[in-house]
């Protein structure tokens, strides 16, 4: 069940910080059988081009902090060596993406994840979950983390801790709604499990929404 929030509206959440210190257990997974299916690393992306992704999966969601940054800020970290980012692709079009930051020294964060509206439901979410987590370790970094919210659902906490994440801390914050068109989890899916698309999503510093605290998350989720 989803609920509409207006703009205006103060909503309360609780953002829970998590971190993988180990190399996850599972295996590389194999991707879904689907004519057009593929995965690639972007090379010098424009950011043009990340905006567009980063809009596909965020523009219902108020992904807005990007937008706010200068010409200069976002140049710096889509053209940061240490920060990789990884389109999935179906048919041509954008499904979904995740992106990865290995700016500090021995950490590897999950800073970006998450699918496209066209791409929920399609079998996509675990398979790329994993992969995001699995490229990250490459380099087997000492530890990686990701943050997630209630607003994510019930089961976008648990998921994490399925595939290897442990709680570190939680922070309960406020926002401001600013836009009256996104409709968000308030209660649990019933059509969201472990096994079916993940929407989560994950970022060190993200404007979800206009923050009444310094930090805010998104995610999304999945």
């Amino acid at each position: 069940m989803k609920r509409e929030y207006k703009a205006g509206e103060e909503i309360a959440y609780t953002v829970t910080y998590l971190e993988m210190t180990s190399h996850p257990k599972f295996p590389t997974p194999r991707p879904p059988s689907m004519p057009g299916l593929s995965l690639i690393r972007t090379e010098d992306p424009p950011v043009r081009w990340f905006l567009h992704v980063y809009d596909s999966v965020g523009e219902g969601l108020e992904w807005t902090d990007w937008h706010q940054k200068s010409r200069a800020e976002q140049e710096a970290f889509v053209g940061d060596p240490d920060v990789s980012m990884h389109v999935l692709f179906l048919k041509g079009w954008t499904a979904g993406f995740f992106m990865l930051d290995r700016r500090e020294r021995g950490v590897c964060d999950l800073a970006y994840f998450g699918l496209t509206p066209e791409a929920q439901g399609l079998g996509l979410g675990k398979y790329l979950l994993q992969t995001a987590i699995l490229t990250g370790w490459a380099d087997e970094p000492a530890k990686m983390p990701v943050n997630t919210c209630t607003l994510d659902g019930p089961r976008a906490l648990p998921l994490y801790q399925r595939f290897g994440f442990s709680p570190d801390k939680s922070k309960s914050l406020g926002s401001v709604f600013s836009s009256s068109t996104a409709a968000l989890f308030a209660s649990p899916n019933p059509s969201f499990s472990p096994d079916s698309d993940p929407h989560l999503f994950g970022s060190p510093n993200p404007s979800f929404f206009a923050p009444v605290a310094d930090f805010f998350f998104f995610f999304v989720n999945y």
